[in-house]
């Protein structure tokens, strides 16, 4: 069965309080397929907002985006496998020992590991910042490579690499893709972006999407408008 738009849709739940979440998870609940929980806002509260998605229905997707030595990554990964979560992140710039350890953690659940490539507000700047001297995309491909090479079945990475990566890897991975804005929206801090018609018909499995719904005056109508375009993709 072809999954519905609006089933491709993560709504990124970065607000600074449970009642805010709450207030978009309520409305929302039944409209997409996905609310992310990041750094801030599992900070705040803690894994009670998980249980608060999950009871709407809505699948979860932990982005907290580990990266330490692999037995603490390893650790983390078993914690939040516990919580029942659907998707979670590494960054693979832990390296293929880390990497591997997570994916092993996480391996007789239901919850898919994905590998942070390239933040979507990087560039060659920030890259070289870090040592790391070459443009984007090699290294989103080089980072992809070594995912693949141990096991590793989805990734974070934005909409720019999305051709590259389908060209490397066929369907091998789920790709979430954030940096995903509708042209009606702001691109606010996000670097390397298309709307959400774009990154579909590139190869994005999910769009992560934040202030084009959170913030509009009415956040259904956001996701029914964006539905929408990527069923015309």
């Amino acid at each position: 069965m072809k999954e519905a738009a609006s089933e491709k849709i993560i709504v990124a739940l970065d607000v600074p309080t449970e009642d805010a979440a709450a207030a978009l998870v309520d409305q929302l609940g039944d409209t997409v397929g996905y609310f992310k929980i990041g750094l801030q806002l599992f900070t705040k509260v803690g894994p009670s907002i998980v249980q608060r998605v999950q009871q709407s229905g809505a699948k979860v997707f932990l982005d907290l985006k580990f990266h330490d030595i692999p037995n603490t990554v390893a650790h983390a990964v078993e914690s939040a496998c516990t919580l029942g979560v659907d998707l979670l992140t590494i960054h693979l710039g832990g390296g293929g020992e880390m990497i591997a350890a997570a994916e092993k953690a996480a391996a007789k659940t239901n919850t898919l590991v994905l590998g942070v490539t390239v933040l979507t507000s990087s560039d060659e700047h920030t890259l070289s910042e870090t040592g790391v001297f070459c443009e984007v995309e090699p290294q989103v491909i080089r980072l992809a490579t070594l995912a693949h090479s141990v096991g590793v079945r989805g990734l974070v990475a934005s909409p720019k690499e999305l051709g590259a990566l389908r060209s490397a890897f066929g369907d091998y991975f789920t790709i979430v893709t954030p940096g995903v804005r509708p042209a009606w929206s702001e691109a606010n801090d996000q670097s390397r972006i298309l709307t959400p018609a774009e990154a579909v018909k590139a190869g994005a499995s999910y769009l992560v999407i934040g202030r084009p719904i959170t913030a509009h005056a009415n956040p259904r109508e956001a996701v029914q408008r964006i539905a929408e375009e990527i069923d015309g993709a």
